[in-house]
């Protein structure tokens, strides 16, 4: 459990991302996050990700996910899915998880990084980037397709 960051202008379109206005009224605001929210779980949903219970708020860029997870891989790419997403900015994670184990390792990409770049720098050896491809599936579908902002899963070889 715990607040991750993520790059807000980076990440996957889900929803509108513009930014509160002042001229908003409560109740717009209020009904923009709850858009947002359901965005989020829809997209974990989507992706297959086991959850019981499953409980997603969005407020001022913030997302908070409840529920509980089978294990620690599934809980990492529910933060994931809902972390890469343009407009979030941070990840309030208060999953449960049957078996808990070692705390997650992140890595943000940035320009210019392949995941043969990242394998090496994280692995000191690029062709165990199919490690990192597999960690982080089903968000990525291409080992190609990355982006700079987008954080991945690192696992433990």
């Amino acid at each position: 459990m715990g607040l991750f960051s993520f790059i807000k202008e980076a990440g996957e379109k889900l929803f509108g991302n513009k930014e509160e206005a002042p001229e908003m009224s409560p109740e717009e605001k209020t009904q923009r996050n709850q858009v947002a929210a359901q965005a989020i779980y829809d997209r974990i949903v989507a992706l297959g990700l086991p959850c019981t219970n499953l409980g997603v708020s969005f407020m001022s860029g913030q997302v908070s996910i409840t529920g509980n997870v089978p294990d620690q891989e599934n809980r990492e790419k529910i933060i994931l899915a809902a972390g890469n997403v343009q407009g979030v900015d941070h990840v309030d994670d208060q999953l449960v998880v049957a078996a808990p184990t070692a705390e997650p390792r992140f890595y943000t990409v940035v320009a210019g990084d392949t995941l043969w770049k990242i394998a090496a720098s994280q692995y000191g050896n690029g062709s165990k980037y199919p490690a990192i491809f597999e960690a982080n599936k089903p968000m990525l579908s291409d080992p190609d397709k990355i982006y700079p902002g987008q954080n991945l899963r690192i696992p433990a070889l």
